[in-house]
């Protein structure tokens, strides 16, 4: 089964034309590093040993 024809019947998202291979890779692994989720505060002020 090619690429095509699977994209067809919705195994996969897309397909990519190797020539942009490089470039959709450096946005996918860029994208989450501006991301920032706060920690938690910590619930007791000890911590166990």
């Amino acid at each position: 089964m090619g690429p095509f024809h699977a994209a067809e019947r919705g195994l996969v998202d897309e397909v990519i034309d190797p020539a942009e291979t490089r470039a959709r890779i450096v946005d996918a692994l860029d994208m989450p590093a501006d991301k920032y989720a706060p920690r938690p505060h910590r619930k007791h002020g000890n911590q166990p040993r």
